[in-house]
């Protein structure tokens, strides 16, 4: 059962998103506290949430760590911080404090205390998702080589003579590819037949056994905001024909949806030994080239899985790192890039997810189990990371350009200045949400 079909489903949308987002923000208001304090910088409050306090205790270094009511961020209150934004300094309080105690203020702190507080949140998000990407890897980081079959998907009509720890040799005479992207081409390539010849090895003994297509039309995620999860598809239904037309591979299914111009369709869904017919219409989306372009395809919002999960080992501790760093880079540079491409009209502005979005695709994607959301908790928090890098007055990366400016002038921003890039800052943040979050309602 999946997580999220365990909670229920329904509210429990944003109940989970609460979970991701909470787990999110405090590691990022951690890194602010924790290099803060090793930096000499004290914190009066460590604030999960907003609002009227449910719970406080303060620790023996005078921290208050407390929960709000309203689980939708955090903050790190340092001394001498006039508000939870650190956006300006309690004039009053510092006026009364001595040289030492100036030093335990974030606005008395050095330049460099300051600086390496503020870019330890961002820091801390893209260390989460490193060290969550770092142990999938160093688990169940690699498919066993030869590929090798781990649980079989349950699949109607035609059963598969595959058995666990079958080795996969060839399919159809053909050897597996060893390049990643040649095996996908070899997999697309497969006939579409019902039944295709599959030559294991199994205890040593060399055979030839029959199974479903590789990748069959069956359902690992269901988009959301999309025609699949309107009419209702789950994960594990596979697709056995469309408007009456069999279908064997997820690639045959693929290719029907990209012809359909968008007229509605009418599929054949098995679920645990039912059939069932659900009729949804394809939705044009933005859908991104191996060259990095992008062409609008009709598409129903869903998936495709796989006919067993491949067995799998650990990858090592160098490969393990390495893979870690590189997909994280891998979510920064892909976000950036999809960015770029909303703000020159490349694609459509309903590819930028507000609070409603973001809710909608964490409970997708705990739709598939623990492991899912544990990884859309990592990818989340990279793309915090990020934001929260962005020059923006009220943003982290808007006090490091403060410092900066600092560092080559000699002295701060004054007051005044500050104030009014600040209020610039969060109207900027308050119109970009209030964009997002109409994309919520409005884009299909």
């Amino acid at each position: 059962m999946s997580l999220f079909n365990a909670l229920g489903g329904g509210v429990w949308t944003a109940v989970i998103f609460i979970i991701a987002l909470s787990v999110i923000v405090a590691v990022h208001e951690y890194g602010h506290y924790i290099v803060g304090r090793w930096s000499g910088i004290h914190a009066d409050v460590f604030s999960l949430g907003f609002g009227p306090v449910i719970y406080a205790r303060t620790d023996k270094h005078g921290t208050q760590w407390q929960i709000a009511a309203l689980p939708l961020g955090g903050y790190v209150k340092f001394a001498g911080d006039a508000d939870a934004a650190s956006a300006g300094k309690d004039d009053e309080v510092m006026a009364e404090l001595s040289p030492e105690e100036l030093r335990r203020t974030m606005h008395g702190a050095p330049l460099w205390a300051r600086a390496a507080t503020v870019v330890a949140g961002p820091v801390f998000n893209f260390i989460l998702s490193m060290l969550v990407f770092f142990l999938f890897f160093l688990f169940m980081g690699k498919a066993v080589d030869p590929l090798t079959v781990g649980n079989i998907r349950d699949y109607p009509q035609t059963e598969s003579a595959l058995q666990v720890g079958d080795q996969i040799l060839e399919i159809n005479g053909q050897l597996l590819p060893q390049d990643a992207k040649a095996y996908r081409d070899f997999v697309d390539a497969l006939p579409g037949d019902n039944l295709l010849d599959y030559t294991v090895s199994r205890d040593g003994e060399r055979m030839i056994v029959q199974a479903p297509h590789l990748s069959p039309p069956a359902v690992s995620i269901v988009a959301a905001r999309s025609a699949a999860r309107d009419a209702g598809m789950q994960i594990d239904d596979v697709v056995t024909a469309v408007d009456g037309q069999p279908v064997a591979s997820f690639d045959q299914l693929l290719q029907i949806i990209l012809a359909s111009e968008g007229k509605p369709l009418v599929l054949d869904v098995w679920r645990a030994g039912e059939t069932l017919k659900l009729e949804m219409t394809p939705r044009e989306r933005d859908h991104q080239l191996e060259d990095g372009n992008f062409e609008k395809r009709w598409q129903i919002g869903m998936s495709g899985g796989t006919l067993f999960t491949p067995a799998t080992e650990g990858a090592g501790l160098w490969n393990s790192a390495s893979g870690a760093v590189i997909q994280t880079w891998g979510i920064i540079s892909g976000s950036v890039e999809g960015i770029y491409h909303i703000f020159v009209g490349t694609i459509s502005t309903c590819n930028l997810n507000g609070p409603v979005g973001m809710a909608q695709n964490v409970s997708a994607f705990a739709e598939g189990g623990l492991a899912d959301f544990i990884r859309i908790i990592a990818l989340l928090s990279t793309a915090v990371g990020l934001l929260n890098l962005f020059p923006i007055p009220i943003l982290d990366g808007g006090h490091l350009v403060f410092f900066a400016y600092e560092a080559v002038t000699g002295k701060p921003p004054g007051e005044k200045a500050l104030r009014i890039l600040m209020t610039l800052g969060l109207t900027i943040m308050l119109s970009l949400m209030l964009f997002a979050t109409s994309g919520d309602f409005f884009c299909n």
